[in-house]
């Protein structure tokens, strides 16, 4: 696994990176770096006001550190097949301290218990290692200190959204004064609503470390991986689970707000809300592993959000717990990713019409009308639900609109937002031919193949040979890579191959893909999207391209931190991480990728 080497060390910084590990139980989640230092934890869920926000800020502020006198290097890495996370570090004495941090999540009472907390150990591994615990939290975006009270083994913490506890066998005083102290004995902290525990925390944390351990082996052992690159996919699925929201079943398109795309562009924006495009690639990613769950909970998300949509009228995105109104400002008090602001709560693209939701949903929900295994099968019931979506893809999929890259200043027929509209169509009809909905099924098929050739008629560029990012257009974007996966064209057409080749030519920079090149609304990008160059990786692969695939895929995967994830987007040059972290796009991509690519069980074995 990435990361679990003793001998890799890195160098201790004291400015954020995107060196983190990932921890969380699908309510809460926290981001911790190669020093131990939690820099980003919302409460009391996955889009509230943070706690802990030192990631987007340069006030020595917003974090959990721990502290090791004359420390020398660090090591990071995940307990095997878990979301537990181990930090150590070493002192230039030999003194070596090792920190373990996870949210609970395990089964109990026959369902799944996720509590809002998060819990943390320091112990001794070597040596006589002395320590200093910095624990600066914020009151939330204003940054500003949170009022506390404190008893003899606890201290609260007033913040924007609500109480938060700390419990803990370490000295108060210690604490409170931020002062040294010889580690002799393991410490626990326990993080979390204003909730007096029943037991001591170390016995609270070992009873916990050792069901969530235990749990996370168990949802692993379920997974159908491929038989290469194993490690690699189990760290992203588990990055993916970690982004859903148990409570209504929604998923984030990932953990954080406003990490730049490039620095000092601008292209700062908040993630933690629920794209219903992204919730589809990680329904599908998932899906092929065997972790239909994650699929069966979001479809009561979608059901919610159409049953309750005037007209069925889709919006890009909602917040987890089916907001509709998710308005952007900037922050004036944090100064963002490396003082790279600004700092943006709210996303404003939920006005936008982007008419690929349509097909997202659809196909978000296909699989549950034909995999058996599930407790319960797609029925006629859930399919009229989703035949007014089908009617709106038919009326939309020649219109303008912002397209998946959420442009701000254009609108036009985008392609790829077509294709979708097509694909919602095309698995209607074949939906309603399984449920022997004949009528229906003939209805949507004629559509379906009506729209198709328009699309293959209006996209087509017969003077460029390739298929343009929009009807009429002259330019290429990164999506139209998905129209093989997405069972529009084979992949041995003549059209797909040729604009294969053309994006691979206009938008290849050395070994990474950016989205597109044309100037948008904050000029010319300039770094990769990884999960376009994971797309082109299938796309070669899909036109017999084989040995380049897997040789992308492999520097690709080089290109993840430490501990296995990657961020949203990446400098082709340097290959340093930017964007939103963990991205649910990349780490899906990642898994797609290595199903396609890898050697079969049968073969290997």
């Amino acid at each position: 696994m990435v990361g679990t080497s003793d001998k890799e060390h890195v160098t201790l910084t004291q400015d954020p990176t995107l060196e983190l590990g990932l921890v969380g139980n699908c309510q809460v989640s926290a981001l911790i770096d190669d020093q131990s230092r939690i820099v980003w934890f919302c409460f009391p869920r996955l889009d509230s006001a943070p706690v802990f926000s030192r990631l987007v800020d340069t006030q020595d502020r917003g974090y959990f550190a721990i502290d090791v006198e004359n420390r020398v290097a660090s090591h990071q890495y995940y307990v095997r097949n878990t979301a537990i996370l181990c930090t150590e570090i070493e002192d230039a004495e030999g003194g070596k301290v090792r920190i373990t941090d996870f949210c609970p999540r395990f089964l109990q009472f026959g369902r799944e218990f996720h509590p809002t907390g998060l819990c943390r150990r320091v112990e001794r591994i070597a040596g006589t290692p002395v320590i200093r615990t910095r624990l600066r939290p914020v009151q939330g975006y204003d940054g500003t200190s949170p009022d506390t009270t404190h008893g003899s083994h606890h201290i609260r913490y007033l913040c924007q959204d609500g109480v938060v506890r700390l419990t803990t066998d370490a000295s108060i005083t210690h604490l409170l004064q931020e002062s040294a102290h010889a580690l002799d004995r393991p410490l626990h902290f326990i993080i979390g609503p204003d909730e007096s525990l029943t037991t001591t925390p170390a016995r609270l944390y070992n009873h916990y470390w050792e069901e969530t351990r235990r749990y996370w082996h168990d949802w692993v052992s379920r997974l159908a991986v491929p038989f290469e690159w194993q490690d690699a996919v189990i760290r992203a699925a588990i990055t993916l689970k970690l982004s859903t929201f148990d409570d209504t079943g929604a998923v984030v398109a990932a953990m954080t707000t406003s990490i730049p795309e490039a620095a000092n562009t601008q292209r700062n924006w908040d993630y933690r809300y629920c794209w219903l495009r992204d919730s589809y690639f990680v329904v599908h990613a998932l899906n092929r592993l065997g972790a239909t769950g994650t699929m069966e909970n979001f479809l009561h998300y979608i059901i919610d959000l159409v049953v309750g949509t005037h007209r069925h009228q889709l919006q890009p995105l909602y917040g987890i717990g089916g907001e509709t109104v998710l308005d952007e400002h900037s922050l004036e008090t944090l100064a963002g990713y490396h003082g790279m602001g600004p700092v943006r709560v709210g996303n404003a693209a939920y006005l936008q019409n982007q008419h690929d939701v349509y097909g997202a949903v659809v196909l978000a929900a296909n699989q549950v009308f034909f995999d058996q295994r599930l407790e319960e099968v797609g029925n006629e019931t859930l399919f009229r639900r989703l035949e007014p979506l089908g009617h709106l893809a038919a009326e939309c999929y020649d219109q303008p609109d912002a397209s998946i890259w959420e442009y701000r200043g254009r609108a036009r027929v985008h392609t790829y937002s077509a294709i979708m509209c097509w694909a919602a169509c095309d698995r209607l009809a074949k939906i309603a031919a399984q449920l022997d909905l004949d009528s229906a099924a003939r209805h949507w098929r004629d559509t379906a193949d009506t729209m198709h050739r328009t699309i293959c008629t209006e996209s087509w560029n017969e003077t460029q040979d390739f298929f343009a990012e929009s009807f009429g257009g002259e330019g290429l974007d990164a999506s139209l890579l998905l129209i093989n996966e997405l069972g529009f064209l084979p992949a041995d057409d003549p059209r797909f191959v040729a604009t294969v080749k053309a994006i691979g030519g206009h938008l290849r920079r050395g070994d990474h893909l950016f989205r597109y090149v044309a100037d948008d609304d904050f000029g010319a990008p300039e770094n990769a999207f990884n999960i376009c160059t994971f797309w082109y990786i299938d796309a070669l692969w899909a036109i017999g391209d084989h040995t380049e695939a897997r040789r992308l895929f492999e520097g690709l995967l080089a290109c993840r931190n430490k501990v296995g994830l990657l961020s949203e987007d990446l400098d082709p040059d340097s290959h340093q991480l930017w964007g939103n972290f963990p991205q649910t796009y990349s780490m899906v991509g990642l898994i797609n990728s290595a199903l396609h690519l890898s050697k079969s069980w049968e073969e290997a074995l």
